[in-house]
């Protein structure tokens, strides 16, 4: 990684330095047991009880669907050293004229790169404190290079159940909110009462910043939709992680405020919301329709490529109203 390329990576290898300077501690962390067990692999999507999943169906009174997932290219700013292409080919076929009397012929296309870039969901075995994660599991125990063995995205279901949208936007009073500007526990709080909305308990939760006109709006600057951006501030995610959300999304490469609110600290709302409480991440959702329309509550469906052992995955998300 080239610590110089840009305010996102020069923070990031500022915090990692100073994180090598630290030696582990054998000590149990205190938040090592989740509320369901020490075996538990699903977190907060314990949530998600059919009781939910009914009251959220009830959102749906006009039908309309949001796709939440930005569209994403091998041009995507990415967290380093993240990237994908995409090869489009017809296996067996240029010297034919294709298979059987009838020429069927066919493309495929590889992949080829990381799976958590673009729309994206963090599993629980993404986000860890010191190389400890979700249940108190660390590195040896269950991150192997050919996948994790515990935590991998294959055991979610999916994600199905109340939405909520806060457009911060909004309640900066600005077109696009500035990076580097923290949402806190008040702003979560003020948010929702102006926008009517209540947040609950195995609610999804997805902020609106308009980041994303960076990408695609009048002046694309994706340089500096990649370096740094506005996001859940600390008291934000411990806020959200008492109230028992199920999962925390946002329109921004990856959620939470960069530069973070305090020197030296890096991805703090990640292991609020990861290994402390098991709640799910979601980066890139393109949330700008549901605030154009005042959609600020709805039916939130998704679901993932069940690859045995991954740790995040590339997502489009649904809101139906």
């Amino acid at each position: 990684m080239n610590c110089q390329a840009t305010l996102r990576a020069a923070s990031f290898c500022a915090a990692l330095a100073a994180g090598s300077a630290a030696l582990a501690d054998d000590t149990t962390p205190d938040w090592a047991v989740p509320p369901w067990g020490p075996e538990d692999e699903l977190g907060a999507a314990n949530l998600m009880t059919p009781e939910r999943v009914r009251e959220a169906a009830g959102l749906v009174t006009e039908g309309k669907v949001y796709s939440l997932g930005m569209i994403v290219g091998s041009d995507t700013p990415a967290f380093p050293p993240r990237s994908l292409s995409v090869t489009v080919l017809q296996p067996n076929q240029t010297e034919t004229h294709g298979l059987g009397e009838n020429r069927f012929t066919y493309n495929d296309d590889i992949f080829m790169g990381w799976l958590g870039i673009g729309p994206q969901i963090d599993g629980l075995g993404h986000a860890g404190i010191d190389h400890t994660y979700y249940g108190g599991r660390t590195v040896p125990d269950f991150a192997k290079a050919s996948g994790l063995t515990e935590l991998g995205l294959e055991k979610l279901p999916g994600l199905v159940g109340r939405g909520v949208m806060l457009d911060m936007a909004a309640h900066f009073g600005t077109d696009m909110v500035a990076e580097g500007t923290a949402y806190t526990a008040d702003d979560v709080k003020a948010a929702a009462v102006a926008q009517g909305v209540e947040i609950r308990e195995g609610d999804v939760v997805l902020f609106n910043s308009n980041w994303m006109n960076l990408l695609d709006g009048a002046s694309p600057d994706p340089d500096r939709f990649g370096a740094a951006e506005p996001g859940l501030g600390v008291s934000g995610a411990e806020y959200l992680a008492g109230l028992g959300v199920m999962a925390v999304g946002a329109d921004t490469w990856g959620m939470e405020v960069v530069p973070a609110e305090e020197d030296g600290m890096a991805f703090r709302a990640h292991q609020i919301l990861q290994p402390r409480h098991g709640i799910y991440i979601l980066e890139n959702m393109d949330t700008r329709a549901l605030a154009r329309d005042g959609v600020h509550e709805f039916l939130f469906v998704m679901g993932q490529a069940r690859i045995k052992g991954a740790v995040q995955m590339i997502i489009n998300p649904i809101a139906i109203r």
